[in-house]
């Protein structure tokens, strides 16, 4: 052997480990070896996100609380209702914001009957001012649309979420940027709920039908839940949670509490006139997409990617069952979609495995390995995923809707009798489903961004429009080329 090929060995094991050191960890130490100081404080990065969890709720164009408008970085640094500059570049001491957020015996007035800012992040606040207050905001995360300005649609939306109001006059329908409220024959708009969420994924109106609750966000930056006054059609109460969208929202039968679900694997509810978490669960291991409380309330199920449908206890936060089989094989895949039955603690799930299926909600005997005992019924497969379910009002029908290879299908079964099925294929993945309160007509949308109002009895197709008015393309005048006279 030549000693050369001595020596490499020698070389890998010394050179092993650098490469198993993250490059991250290597470009984070170069970043501390930086002083601090010499890094200009960001205000998309940094300070914005501030802003967004303590103050956007309260202060964006569909809530002005003071007439003050956080949003929207010039009305940020404008001010409000006073007159005075909330912000005043290189001056703190001028900013009439710093006051507001700075305590006093321990309060401050802003945020609004809550805790006072922790104070790493006001002198983050106060550093950035100094610096000159500079906004590197990209485009794309400006806020850009409001009751004044809404959004214009070239193409009809994605339709994610459907919901029947109670008394069954309106149909509310996802859209970007905003929740459009339709005169549930399809005669028309009643009215456009437009909010901070760029992503609309859930709807649900609350038993009196007074209220709506929607769950969105903004991809990779937030997620928020929206409480609208539907008398008034104002926003009650915007809360921002985490750092992506928001998932299946559900009220409970005394519009109290609106439990949804979140990517970071974690299953929570809110007092919704006050907003205060009331509810947190880590029992799921992957993301929860859909919930619904029990017929009192004292229990709320959750399904998500995790392949399980989930018992929480509301008032100790507890988990308690899976409700679903926990054998390996016997879930093919997550769960996106849980409805429950309108007057017994039955649900209905579906998910990856297109299969909809019909479970009671509380164990009555010892679970074994193996089993599927709370399994009621299973119903005759979809095509594809299903990606929502829906009982009627009076629990004697059930919808599911699905998408396979750009395909959307609709089935309409019996409860009572999983053998008595309707189904319709229709253009485009379907992602969502209602059931109108007459128990004779459901609303479909999906891919294609087309509302569907199917008849129940027949599954045929009444009548179909796209749920916003959508803009003509401009077509750019055609040139026109001089003929050479002979």
């Amino acid at each position: 052997m030549s000693t050369i090929h001595r020596i490499q060995p020698a070389l890998v094991l010394f050179a092993l480990p650098l490469l198993l050191i993250p490059m991250s960890r290597i470009e984070a130490a170069d970043d501390e070896a930086e002083p601090a100081s010499n890094q200009a404080v960001s205000y998309y990065r940094q300070i914005r996100p501030i802003f967004q969890e303590h103050c956007h709720g309260c202060h964006q164009p569909a809530k002005q609380g003071g007439e003050y408008v956080m949003t929207d970085f010039d009305h940020l640094l404008k001010g409000g209702e006073t007159g005075d500059a909330a912000i005043v570049p290189k001056s703190p001491d001028k900013s009439g914001l710093l006051a507001l957020i700075t305590p006093e015996s321990g309060t401050a007035d802003m945020p609004k009957d809550a805790k006072p800012l922790h104070e790493t992040d006001r002198k983050l606040i106060e550093q950035w001012i100094l610096e000159g207050a500079a906004d590197d905001s990209p485009m794309a995360a400006k806020s850009q649309f409001d009751a004044d300005n809404p959004p214009s649609y070239a193409a009809a939306p994605v339709i994610t979420s459907l919901a029947y109001s109670p008394d069954g006059k309106l149909l509310a329908v996802s859209g970007y940027h905003e929740v459009v409220l339709h005169h549930a024959d399809g005669s028309g708009i009643a009215a456009r709920l437009i909010g901070l969420s760029e992503r609309i994924q859930s709807i649900a109106f609350s038993a009196d039908g007074k209220r709506l609750a929607v769950t969105g966000g903004n991809p990779g930056r937030m997620g928020e839940l929206q409480i609208w006054d539907l008398e008034r059609n104002e926003l009650l109460r915007s809360l921002t949670v985490g750092h992506d969208t928001l998932y299946g929202a559900s009220w409970s039968h005394d519009g109290k509490l609106v439990g949804f679900g979140c990517p970071d694997n974690t299953i929570r509810a809110i007092d919704a006139e006050t907003g205060k978490q009331v509810l947190f669960s880590g029992a799921h291991s992957d993301w929860v997409l859909d919930t619904v409380f029990s017929v009192k309330s004292d229990h709320l199920v959750t399904v998500g990617r995790d392949r399980s449908a989930k018992l929480i206890n509301v008032p100790t936060q507890r988990f308690v069952d899976n409700i679903t089989s926990i054998t390996p094989g016997a879930l093919k895949g997550g769960l996106n979609a849980v409805d429950r039955h309108p007057k017994q603690d039955q649900i209905v799930t579906g998910g990856a495995d297109g299969q909809p299926k019909m479970y009671r909600m509380y164990r009555e005997k010892a679970r074994k390995i193996g089993d599927d005992f709370n399994l009621i019924r299973a119903f005759p497969k979809l095509q594809g995923r299903v990606f929502d379910v829906a009982f009627s009002p009076d629990g004697a029908s059930l919808i599911a809707g699905s998408s396979y290879n750009g395909k959307g299908e609709v089935q309409i079964c019996k409860v009572a009798d999983a053998a008595s099925v309707m189904k319709l294929e229709v253009q485009g993945g379907v992602f969502a489903v209602a059931l109108h309160p007459n128990n004779k007509q459901a609303a479909v949308g999906g891919f294609d961004g087309m509302v569907r109002l199917i008849d129940i009895k027949t599954a045929k197709v009444i009548k179909q429009f796209p749920p916003v008015e959508l803009q003509k393309p401009k077509v750019a005048a055609a040139a026109t080329t001089p003929v050479a006279k002979k």
